[in-house]
């Protein structure tokens, strides 16, 4: 169940490289994201899911689902904090982009929406964007972010979170599939 804000956000996170290769094609290629910009994307997709995490410990009712939440904003908060380390040794400041401002966007909107939601129907809900949020990550992740990255301790870290980031989408089709089995 994909809603249209999960929907411009996948849009935003794959239509960089595919655009790219189109520019490349027609001669005229702009630069990939800087290591700024790959920084404030990391941090923007990281704070949606801390945020869409305190949502599901406020409203969920499922105990694997509140779980997950806690989860989301322990894991997610620990990514931005090594991010920030990170990026503080190496110099480099968060550029934000269009990317980075699309995701804290799109997200805004989902967690509006999946406010509006009680009980069950917030629970599926929210494990629904999760699910297609995490797809959408990765797939960044490994078409965007890690081949543009520049500095290679900062391309080994998003190397390195990738298998968080694949776990958490597992975790969340486990509880999917336990909340339609309900």
């Amino acid at each position: 169940m994909r809603n249209h804000a999960l929907a411009a956000l996948l849009l935003a996170l794959t239509a960089a490289p595919l655009a790219a290769q189109e520019r490349q094609e027609m001669g005229n290629e702009p630069p990939a994201p800087s290591d700024a910009n790959i920084a404030a994307i990391v941090v923007a997709a990281n704070q949606a899911d801390i945020d869409n995490g305190r949502l599901a410990v406020e409203k969920g009712i499922h105990e694997r689902v509140r779980a997950f939440g806690q989860q989301m904003i322990e894991a997610h908060t620990a990514v931005n904090q090594a991010a920030a380390e990170l990026v503080g040794d190496l110099g480099v400041t968060p550029e934000a982009n269009q990317i980075s401002r699309s995701i804290a966007e799109s997200q805004a909107a989902e967690r509006e929406r999946l406010a509006e939601l009680e009980g069950a129907e917030f629970d599926r809900a929210y494990i629904a964007n999760e699910i297609a949020y995490h797809e959408a990550v990765i797939q960044a992740v490994d078409d965007v972010l890690i081949p543009s990255a520049q500095n290679e301790r900062l391309k080994q870290t998003l190397i390195d979170v990738r298998p968080s980031f694949v776990s958490h989408l597992e975790q969340a089709k486990s509880i999917q599939a336990e909340l339609n089995g309900m």
